[in-house]
């Protein structure tokens, strides 16, 4: 029987303070020019919900950090899984700015998000290795396919996969994309386990970096606010660079996953993609269906919570896919045996998917 990487238990944690798009319009918006845009703020506002979908996000409590909300979501997975937290082999954890004090801007990464989340948990097993990923938004994709990667290699038999996020705290509040970003955090405890043929796991998965002009579509630069203070630095975005990007390179990866795997697109029940940026995502999910030939998109294929929660990066697909098998998300429902597609692509820039029969 074959040995594959199934999912055993899942967890999220979504912030409760919540921030609407009205609370943006009391901004002043600023350009890379650092020159004063001249729009109306509600205008401006209004323009950035037709494009993203978002009418609001989320942000994490003043008292909280990426790794306790980590930690939050990782305890709610191993108690969906009923594993014992010691007989894990690896902690990993996706992040990209390590933990951020509400109010200021610098990043603490020592100890790794991942030592902190296992502190945390009360992890004694020292053959428990724990590590973070900076892999941009694909991070929490690419530590599923590492994961897989060590169970093929005879390395690991059990996993926790964090992703976690605390956006709000690097944001340029000047800066229209900032309305872009939240926080959150989602889990999943991975196993190795032989099965059947048809039985459940990561079925197969495929995985780019474009670093050449690419590497800087997303980058850390200063306020776009021409009084602030330069030495200061907040996540930047050449957003269209970041969008025709996307719409060429992520069907493309999708595509080269499902066959790769041998899984045919009429039999994809779900694609958890990542949340960005909902004009962009429906054009990648056409354009997945166009490489096969299909105009028509399944009605229900692709659960969106954009709308609600925003971007909060590495935490986006863990915690859909959480939200999905709960039975939280109105026309969206898991049954076994369902082969889904689980697909990201962020800073790096970097693009990633594995499919996955439930």
């Amino acid at each position: 029987m074959p040995l594959r990487s199934v999912i055993t238990g899942s967890g999220c944690y979504v912030p409760t303070e919540v921030k609407t798009n009205r609370d943006f319009t009391v901004h002043d918006f600023y350009a890379d020019d650092h020159k004063r845009i001249e729009t109306a703020p509600t205008e401006v506002v209004e323009k950035f919900r037709q494009i993203t979908g978002i009418e609001e996000r989320r942000y994490a409590s003043v008292e909280l950090n990426s790794a306790e909300i980590g930690g939050f979501a990782a305890r709610e997975a191993m108690a969906d899984s009923g594993i014992d937290p010691e007989t894990l082999d690896q902690v990993i954890v996706a992040q990209n700015f390590g933990n951020v004090i509400k109010h200021t801007i610098q990043t603490d990464n020592v100890p790794s998000i991942a030592s902190r989340i296992k502190n945390a948990l009360g992890i004694k097993n020292p053959n428990c290795i724990a590590y973070d990923i900076l892999f941009g938004c694909p991070g929490w994709v690419q530590g599923m396919i590492q994961a897989d990667a060590f169970f093929k290699a005879g390395m690991a038999k059990k996993c926790l996969v964090v992703g976690t996020e605390t956006l709000s705290r690097v944001i340029d509040m000047y800066d229209r994309d900032s309305m872009i970003f939240s926080d959150g955090a989602g889990a999943v405890v991975v196993e190795a386990k032989e099965v059947e043929e048809k039985g459940s796991g990561i079925l197969g998965s495929s995985m780019q970096s474009h670093c050449g002009e690419e590497a800087y579509y997303i980058y850390m630069g200063k306020s776009n606010f021409p009084a602030s203070d330069p030495r200061v630095r907040y996540i930047k975005m050449k957003g269209r660079k970041v969008y025709e990007y996307a719409m060429k390179y992520v069907p493309l990866a999708m595509k080269d996953c499902l066959d790769k795997s041998g899984v045919n697109i009429k039999d994809l029940k779900k694609v958890f993609l990542h949340q960005a940026n909902e004009k962009m995502d429906d054009g990648i999910i056409k354009a997945l269906y166009k490489l096969y030939g299909i105009r028509d998109v399944p009605e229900h294929i692709m659960p969106m919570n954009i709308h609600t929660f925003g971007n909060s990066s590495v935490a986006t697909v863990p915690t859909l896919y959480d939200l999905v098998k709960r039975g939280k998300m109105d026309n969206h429902a898991l049954e076994k045996g369902d082969v889904v597609l689980f697909a990201s692509v962020g800073a790096g820039m970097n693009i990633n998917a594995f499919s996955y029969r439930v």
